[in-house]
């Protein structure tokens, strides 16, 4: 009988429980849908000592990464503020496994440690879509795409939260088949295994909560527009409206005027640079279409409570 195929994850502090879990339990379910052991797993943390998540459950490792000297198949798993570990001995860790030739994969954020090792040169890769702007910007040189995973050689990078399960399920239907991958998806009521290529975020019509096509088309051209606001004059013509009318529209659907949606919209993408990545305050102010800083300081305290700064310290 042919050994079972083993998946090692090893688990940064904070990581995404969802992603970790989206990612074990199809091979458990594999294994149970196909009366085989096809698959195995174990996790591994630094020293060897339970890991926890972000939502503050512990999960038990079987190993430290002195005791793992070779793993067929590696994925780090991370999440919240991913892009500030950075061991050396982790780091160090990470490519004796890479030199090996096996697979070296991330789940989530566990992207930014693949590239800390220096991993990634050379392939495609994902990370979730809160860190993908900032994580472009500090890794110039790599190719990042928005997919919701990637397959590169033996590079495996996945966006996280329920895109592991499909990631899981693709590797079952490469080795053993749509069938047994179609009964492990059904199992957890998933209708539907996507593909790669499939982007992250939500449909703008389900994330914003209404229909009218012309308002949503007024919503991508902001979305689109963030480091250089367009005026709501030049929003109107694109979409056929006229400014009173666009006006109408937001304040029927949305509770606000325009400009307030616009300015909120680049006010929630600043404070995602604030959180995931290391930018001056002057560059994330610029970055999400203000003036400067002062002034992109002070709307943001009338929004949130507190300034940039304050905003970077309490997630330090």
């Amino acid at each position: 009988m042919a050994q079972p195929r083993v998946f090692t994850y090893y688990l940064v502090p904070n990581f995404s429980m969802m992603a970790f879990t989206a990612a074990v339990e199809p091979l458990r379910s594999a294994n149970r849908m196909s009366g085989s052991q096809l698959y195995d797993w174990r996790v591994v943390s630094k020293d060897g000592h339970p890991v926890q998540a972000s939502n503050g459950l512990q999960v038990v490792a079987n190993a430290s990464i002195l005791e793992t000297e070779a793993c067929e198949a590696l994925f780090v798993c991370a999440g919240i503020d991913a892009h500030r570990y950075d061991d050396r001995a982790v780091m160090a860790w990470l490519r004796r496994i890479a030199r090996q030739g096996g697979i070296v994969g991330s789940l989530c954020t566990g992207t930014h440690l693949l590239a800390r090792a220096g991993l990634l040169n050379g392939y495609r890769c994902t990370i979730h879509w809160e860190d993908m702007e900032s994580f472009a910007d500090e890794n110039p040189e790599l190719e990042v795409t928005d997919d919701i995973f990637e397959i590169d050689r033996n590079r495996i990078t996945c966006s996280g939260g329920t895109a592991a399960l499909d990631l899981t399920l693709h590797m079952i239907t490469l080795e053993h088949g749509a069938e047994l991958a179609g009964k492990v998806s059904e199992q957890f009521i998933h209708e539907r295994i996507r593909e790669a290529h499939d982007h992250q975020r939500m449909a703008l019509q389900s994330r914003v909560g209404v229909s009218d096509p012309k308002l949503l088309s007024a919503i991508a051209e902001m979305e689109a527009n963030l480091e250089e606001p367009l005026p709501l004059p030049d929003i109107a013509d694109a979409v056929g409206l006229s400014t009173r009318q666009l006006e109408r529209l937001f304040k029927k659907h949305l509770g606000r005027t325009p400009s307030r949606y616009y300015r909120e919209l680049r006010l929630h993408h600043a404070r995602l640079m604030l959180m995931q990545g290391s930018a001056s305050i002057l560059s994330i102010a610029l970055a999400a279409g203000f003036v400067s800083a002062s002034h992109f300081s002070r709307r943001y305290r009338e929004y949130f409570g507190r300034t940039p700064r304050e905003e970077r310290r309490a997630v330090v």
